[in-house]
């Protein structure tokens, strides 16, 4: 499997980090992952200059793992028009890498008139992977689990991944949202297997809190038995959202890569070792 890093560690720290995107590769080639998902927050002067940005990942031997787009929650039929707009100019990009386009979940300050702040980001949705499928690029749904997510539980995924079920969009798990949300890790995989185009790993304690991966609840090793069983080829981008991220950004997502590895290369080897 392929490793990545996501960058919203650095986006998290808002205007309190002053490093430059070539830190961010510099750091995530320096921690041994594969590639890196850059996301439309944290991308910077890269989203206007593809090539520099192919040439900055050569240079590192990084490779564009996807592109995340997101901005308030697509749930405002006032920024319908804004939001599409930026997800065409995402949209060229992922063209440019071949790699996958992935969509934040559907999010709003608030619950109320939920119903048509769902339907409005699944009028998102369809349009976006309507214009996806014309440039042949994969477009992946990634429900979140922060106080303004409106698809936390597994009903609630039922109904946004229902709704979207024939438009072609494809499935962003995050084991980290998954467990904030209140639902069993492998069987909200399992449910929506032959969606899964993408992956998204980071560890949270049983009361919700975010800690590096290892440290929490998660069944990575289980996870990752699954994933081999049904013979996975994607990515599976790390995140990292703990408090670690401000003591030291480096240190916190190189110690996610150390962890995972060998996780996987137990999986690797237990399949060598049992019988044919």
């Amino acid at each position: 499997m392929r490793f990545g890093c996501q960058t919203y560690s650095w986006e998290m720290m808002g205007d309190k980090w002053r490093g430059t995107q070539d830190d961010i590769l510099d750091t995530v080639a320096a921690a041994g992952y594969d590639g890196i998902e850059f996301s439309n927050n944290r991308i910077g002067p890269y989203w206007e200059r593809p090539r520099d940005l192919e040439k900055a990942l050569a240079d590192r031997g990084l490779k564009l793992a996807a592109f995340a787009y997101a901005t308030t929650g697509f749930t405002d039929p006032a920024r319908y028009e804004q939001d599409l707009a930026g997800a065409d100019r995402a949209l060229e990009l992922a063209d440019h890498f071949g790699c996958v386009l992935g969509l934040g979940g559907p999010s709003s300050d608030s619950r109320d008139n939920y119903d048509a702040k769902l339907a409005q980001a699944i009028r998102f949705y369809l349009e976006v992977t309507k214009r996806a499928d014309k440039a042949g690029v994969t477009a992946a749904v990634h429900p979140h689990s922060h106080h303004t997510s409106l698809a936390l539980t597994a009903d609630e995924y039922d109904r946004l991944l229902s709704a979207t079920a024939q438009s072609g969009i494809r499935f962003n798990p995050d084991s980290g949202h998954i467990l904030r949300g209140g639902q069993d890790l492998l069987d909200c995989f399992k449910r929506y297997r032959d969606r899964i185009a993408h992956v998204h790993l980071k560890d949270v304690t049983a009361e919700g809190k975010w800690v590096r991966m290892g440290n929490g609840s998660a069944d990575f090793p289980g996870l990752f038995d699954w994933l081999g069983q049904i013979g996975y080829s994607g990515w599976v981008v790390i995140e990292e959202e703990s408090d670690s991220v401000w003591q030291d950004v480096g240190a916190a997502v190189a110690a996610n890569c150390q962890y995972v590895r060998p996780v996987e290369m137990c999986r690797r080897q237990d399949l060598i070792r049992r019988p044919v």
